[in-house]
């Protein structure tokens, strides 16, 4: 995949009605490559992946064209990618169409994401500890913020948390007694904005950073993608955001390894991861 093939291959999403912009297509391939099918010349199909440090990579955005699905066009995509990642921990999100496929390539299930979505809805703060408190990011926080995505994903994912910082229409801190504990972000992606990545160390303090950012985008289009797991979807519904999708988190290799104190609540998008 070149830069050249981005406007044919955001097409080939927007036919599937996938919401990524332009913009959104640059940011993924930015950091990661890709590989695309070709019929007569014409993009039917696409997959990128992105490498996390010399251990962790990423794979997502593949596509087929339904007039070519089921001929192998999904399985050969994925071989091409996986070259060169024999030794490595690889992570995606799952449609149920595509869970077969890469149950055949050597990945199994590990988890669930629980895409949610909808007019964001004002929310009142949610109370936090004493010692515990939420304020803006600064750019002297851009290497904590580093830190902990790392610790939370189990990946180091410097460079798209830097470039995620530096677009982000808002980014929040939690802290401790003034020390980082978790972070989130509200970004502009798809059909409005999404907020993610969240980190934090417990429910609580995602709550209170995501009722913050969605208060921010309140009225307009917000989407999050949060952890099955972390038992926030009745909660998220009741701010308006409803549950649209399910896929299933798959992992190829060791297993992550997170900092316990630390968890990824909501990821940047299921593509990234």
């Amino acid at each position: 995949m070149t830069e050249s093939d981005l406007t044919a291959a955001q097409a080939l999403t927007a036919d599937l009605r996938w919401p990524h912009r332009p913009a959104d297509w640059a940011q993924a391939h930015r950091h990661g490559e890709g590989v695309v099918a070709e019929r007569d010349g014409e993009i039917v199909g696409t997959a990128l992946r992105w490498r996390w440090g010399p251990r962790h990579a990423t794979i997502g955005l593949v596509v087929v064209a339904p007039a070519c699905q089921g001929r192998r066009v999904g399985h050969r995509l994925m071989s091409a990618l996986l070259e060169g990642l024999e030794e490595h921990t690889v992570l995606l999100h799952a449609t149920a169409d595509g869970r077969g496929l890469y149950e055949r390539l050597g990945f199994v299930r590990t988890g669930e994401i629980r895409q949610h979505q909808g007019a964001a809805q004002p929310s009142p703060p949610i109370a936090l500890d004493p010692g515990w408190r939420l304020r803006p990011a600064t750019q002297a926080d851009l290497q904590t913020l580093q830190s902990l995505d790392a610790q939370a994903r189990g990946m180091l994912r410097d460079p798209l948390i830097e470039e995620l910082f530096q677009q982000a229409d808002a980014t929040v801190v939690l802290t401790e007694d003034d020390t980082p504990r978790g972070f989130g972000m509200l970004r502009r992606f798809g059909r409005g904005h999404a907020i993610g990545p969240v980190v934090a160390p417990d429910a609580i303090g995602a709550q209170a950073l995501i009722a913050h950012l969605s208060g921010l985008n309140a009225g307009r289009f917000t989407r999050i993608d949060i952890d099955f797991d972390s038992g926030l979807g009745e909660w998220l519904e009741s701010l308006g955001l409803l549950r649209v999708d399910a896929p299933t988190t798959m992992l190829r290799g060791p297993s992550l390894a997170p900092a316990p104190a630390t968890r990824l609540f909501a990821i940047v998008t299921q593509a990234l991861g």
